[in-house]
């Protein structure tokens, strides 16, 4: 909860200094937010080739289990198709690209923005982080009423760190490896489809 607050706060700064024009314009600051994108997706590859345990417990995991990040997928793509009928005046493509987010805001929202303008990618980065807010909030309620994967399956990307000790805490300890894999599939995915909807 403490980092989505975070990022809103920056988010609010920016559009703050945006409008005092305190900064030069992004346009002459040149490819900024590309370079910031390639660091960021440097250092989640990174972490992720640093501990070499986390390959060893994959392997360990249930078959079932490796079924739901891809349901995951599925799922918020058939919501965000859904959504489209009730928002005429957005195409399928952008409701699919801000969908494909999946609550991973900081990677979604720039490559929208990229591909689609600042308007989009706002929706994007408020669209992702209400979801990590809902799974962070509502996480035990989601385990009471359906299961101990729905929170794990809501968290989207971010079950692999900012909302995997709320995911322990309401699922139990025994869960917190298909967390990990679920966040680390998904979030993987998340490049590639954000790209791929933007494209259309």
């Amino acid at each position: 909860m403490k980092g989505s607050m975070i990022i809103v706060g920056f988010f609010i700064l920016g559009i703050i200094v945006g409008l005092s024009h305190l900064l030069p314009p992004m346009k002459s600051l040149g490819n900024v937010s590309y370079i910031t994108l390639c660091a960021l997706i440097f250092m989640v590859g990174f972490l992720i080739g640093n501990d070499a345990e986390i390959f060893r417990k994959f392997r360990k995991l249930n078959r079932l289990y490796m079924l739901l990040p891809l349901m995951t997928i599925v799922g918020t793509l058939a919501g965000c198709a859904i959504t489209t009928l009730m928002l005429p005046h957005r195409s399928l493509a952008d409701c699919l690209a801000v969908g494909s987010g999946m609550g991973y805001y900081s990677l979604s929202s720039v490559l929208i923005t990229q591909y689609r303008g600042a308007d989009l990618g706002t929706v994007a980065l408020l669209a992702n982080i209400v979801r990590e807010v809902i799974t962070l909030l509502g996480a035990p309620l989601m385990v009471r009423w359906f299961g101990k994967l729905a929170p794990i399956s809501v968290g989207g990307a971010t079950t692999m760190d900012t909302t995997l000790p709320i995911l322990t805490n309401a699922c139990g300890k025994d869960f917190v490896i298909v967390s990990i894999f679920h966040g680390f599939i998904v979030d993987f995915s998340v490049p590639f489809l954000v790209t791929f909807f933007c494209e259309i």
